[in-house]
């Protein structure tokens, strides 16, 4: 019998939790503070979409989850640093994130900063050792790793998130904004889906088809994060509403209105869906998860 879409993503919440948990297990050693802040960050929630991706396209094209699962938790991994860093009072001074204090602010600044440098690290260790342990052959553990440290640098979330410190209470351009949600949101979440394509061998067509899935949700997954910022409860969120127009950014609703921004996500939802319609998907999940993120509320 076929699971239900939302017993299908509890399994791959479960599972991924699992995973992280013991990639990182508690340890009493000198460095226990670093490992506890480490844990904090990435045990502490959060909708797991890049890692479901992973899985899912690992999943289309014939990739045992075993063998996923060590980019799975890299991905993941070089998501929760981010947080870290973005939340720091250099970056965007949240104190918040997910409901509960933000890293910097459960430990101390420097121990946030070695965190997220941890996990970055931890990150490649993951995938790279994990990867071949796994089976991966090594030519797909590397290039599935490159477009990983690829998406994570200057030209991907890194170069995003210089660019939105550049501009920040300044007139930005509309083609700027979107080359930097492009880069900071979206280029995790392309790596994610085709990370999952390069483990199983897909075609270049289907490569193609995936990375253009994949820039359509990144947009749209800005957009709607653009809007909840505006619209959202803190409660539901897990961080404060209002952040960005006090910190004075340009996001899509400052440039285009509430209303144009909804209709902007939807278009790109829709254009995501047709995307899927030219892949081989062995049930409808990714149908359902696109339109889960176009309706969410965190």
């Amino acid at each position: 019998m076929a699971l239900t879409f939302s017993k299908q993503l509890q399994n791959y919440q479960n599972i991924i939790e699992k995973a992280l948990d013991g990639l990182l297990p508690e340890q009493d050693c000198p460095q226990k503070e670093g490992i506890d802040a480490m844990r904090y960050s990435l045990l502490g929630g959060g909708k797991r979409i890049r890692a479901i991706l992973v899985l899912e396209f690992a999943r289309i094209f014939g990739v045992p989850q075993d063998q996923a699962m060590p980019f799975v938790a890299a991905v993941e991994m070089i998501h929760a640093y981010s947080l870290i860093h973005d939340d720091l009072p250099c970056m965007d001074n949240d104190d918040f994130r997910r409901g509960k204090p933000s890293c910097h602010k459960q430990f101390s600044e420097a121990s946030a900063v070695l965190a997220g440098d941890g996990l970055l690290t931890h990150a490649f260790l993951a995938a790279l050792q994990g990867g071949l342990q796994s089976g991966v052959s090594p030519e797909r553990v590397a290039e599935a790793a490159a477009v990983l440290a690829e998406a994570a640098g200057i030209d991907g979330m890194l170069g995003g998130q210089v660019i939105d410190l550049a501009i920040e209470g300044k007139q930005v351009e509309a083609g700027l904004h979107q080359k930097m949600c492009s880069l900071k949101t979206g280029a995790l979440i392309k790596a994610s889906c085709l990370m999952g394509c390069i483990l199983g061998g897909a075609s270049g067509q289907d490569k193609k088809i995936s990375e253009e899935y994949a820039e359509k949700i990144g947009l749209s997954f800005q957009i709607i994060d653009d809007i909840l910022d505006c619209t959202g409860q803190q409660e539901i969120l897990g961080k404060p509403i209002g952040s960005d127009e006090g910190q004075h950014k340009t996001t899509y609703v400052t440039l285009y209105g509430l209303e144009a921004a909804k209709k902007m996500s939807q278009k790109l939802s829709e254009e995501a869906l047709l995307c899927l319609e030219r892949l081989p998907l062995p049930d409808r999940f990714l149908f359902e998860l696109t339109d889960m993120l176009l309706k969410r509320q965190f």
